[in-house]
């Protein structure tokens, strides 16, 4: 393991992300005494603050996102002590200069990029003309990387320019989620599921992210990317390489990454020749969601579009453990809950000696928001004299993460990157190939959506998207699980 940073320099340190997730994570870590005592977080941004202005920033943004129960003061005055602010417009190269005798030895230097994918290139220069980009120093970015495969190498290939790949630090903040690591043991700590985790004992997976929200304030940036972009190509991907991926020799980033990136290099293309059949475009129309009356996307958005807000995909992973097991992915906004599941579908008993009772197959619940919570629904005995023959229901066996670990504090999934970060562990970022695998498979979706003249399908706000979404499983004799 790396030694960890004595300096963490935080880019668009007045930004919405900062105050709700990071500064909040950083107190966290600290409250818990997990930050070296050494460690000083410079922010910076284009705001003209001093650095009793950001204090100041950084006090209501802790005040308003982190419990009250959790703000003790000498906690704060500690936390608050190891702030320091640098104004600066990272679109020009002058100013850097002024970042190097803040941060100290670039050697022990953590960067955490929270910018628009247009500031990266500029960032980095600025960031090496100042002669932070030396030996040790990590650089942490946050999505977007890229619109497409060509953009994703460019951003990569600037990156790698000043930082080398064992010192860059892809973030996708799903993959830092508690339930999402669950699923790593569940699969790989349990004798239980292994055997049965393969084309043999599975039927289908499901992956669901659902948002209640429209477009809030994100229109530009939601109308250039979609929901392909948005959600799929990232944190539904992972989702998807964490369920397929075979058992990496140890939980170290080498070893988890090589067998995450040859789920994805595995995924069967959806382009010309079958995308009609394997994708559903739609795009969100008025409706109520939560009793409440809201906008069209184009209504939100002032003008006409073909931008998709609603995709739900039917994905095969072309490899031994998963041919013919087919994983349907889906996910919007305006959709009528907010959550985000994984749904293991087994296949049933291949004979029942029951008569005429029905058996439901086993189905593995994993979710990762609102609540985190593992669930397996399994067949038992309805309570009875049975004078008919035995009566069996499906029961679900729930394990409430809240319930099963009262004495721990759940965490932001931005405390554990942030963590990991500063202490150099890279399992839990995306490396460059996995980037690149995605986007690979993205565009051939694009392409295909293109070539095929594919417009989004209107559904109503509060719905779970058009109805060929629902056609999309049923063709297959499956439901989606809502």
């Amino acid at each position: 393991m790396a030694d960890p940073c004595t300096h963490l320099l935080l880019f668009g340190a007045t930004g919405d992300l900062a105050k709700r997730m990071l500064l909040p994570s950083l107190f966290g870590l600290d409250a818990d005494g997990l930050l070296p005592d050494c460690l000083r977080i410079v922010a910076t941004a284009r705001s003209g603050h001093d650095r009793a202005g950001y204090v100041a920033f950084a006090t209501a943004a802790l005040e308003e996102f982190v419990e009250v129960e959790r703000r003790n003061p000498a906690d704060m005055a500690r936390f608050l002590a190891r702030l320091d602010y640098v104004p600066l417009d990272a679109s020009t190269p002058e100013g850097f200069s002024k970042l190097t005798p803040a941060v100290g030895d670039p050697a022990h230097l953590a960067i955490f990029l929270s910018t628009a994918p247009s500031l990266f290139g500029p960032t980095i220069a600025g960031l090496s003309s100042a002669g932070l980009a030396g030996a040790g120093a990590r650089l942490a970015l946050e999505k977007p990387l890229g619109s497409d495969l060509a953009s994703s190498r460019a951003i990569n290939d600037a990156v790698a320019a000043a930082y080398p790949e064992d010192r860059t630090f892809r973030i996708d903040h799903y993959l830092g989620k508690e339930t999402v690591q669950n699923l790593l043991a569940l699969r790989f700590g349990n004798a239980l599921f292994e055997p049965l985790w393969n084309a043999r004992g599975i039927d289908h997976v499901q992956i669901t992210i659902a948002e209640t929200v429209g477009l809030e304030s994100r229109g530009d940036y939601y109308e250039g990317m979609g929901a392909l972009r948005d959600m799929v190509q990232n944190h539904m991907l992972q989702l998807l390489a964490l369920v397929a991926m075979e058992p990496p020799a140890r939980f170290d980033p080498t070893s988890v990454r090589d067998e995450k990136v040859k789920v994805l290099r595995s995924l069967r293309p959806i382009d010309r020749s079958n995308v009609e059949a394997c994708s559903v475009r739609g795009q969100y129309v008025a409706g109520a969601v939560a009793g409440q009356p809201v906008k069209a996307y184009a209504d939100e958005l002032g003008r006409t579009s073909g931008t998709e807000t609603f995709v739900a995909l039917k994905a095969h992973v072309d490899n031994w453990r998963w041919q013919g097991v087919p994983f349907y992915l889906r996910t919007g906004k305006r959709l009528p809950a907010r959550l985000s599941e994984i749904i293991v579908q087994f296949k049933p008993v291949p004979h029942s000696m029951f008569g005429n009772a029905e058996l439901e197959a086993n189905k593995l619940i994993i979710s990762l928001q609102p609540d985190e919570n593992v669930g397996l629904t399994m067949m038992a005995k309805a309570p009875g004299l049975d004078r008919q023959g035995l009566k069996l229901r499906s029961v679900p066996l729930d394990i409430g993460m809240d319930n099963a670990f009262a004495d721990v504090r759940r965490r932001i999934a931005y405390e554990r990157l942030l963590l990991d970060l500063i202490e150099g562990k890279q399992t839990l970022f995306v490396r460059r190939d996995e980037v690149e695998a995605q986007w690979t498979w993205i565009d051939a979706i694009r392409a295909g959506w293109a070539a095929a003249g594919t417009a989004p399908k209107p559904y109503a706000s509060g719905n779970w998207g058009p109805p060929a979404a629902i056609a999309l499983t049923e063709r297959d004799g499956v439901s989606w699980h809502d």
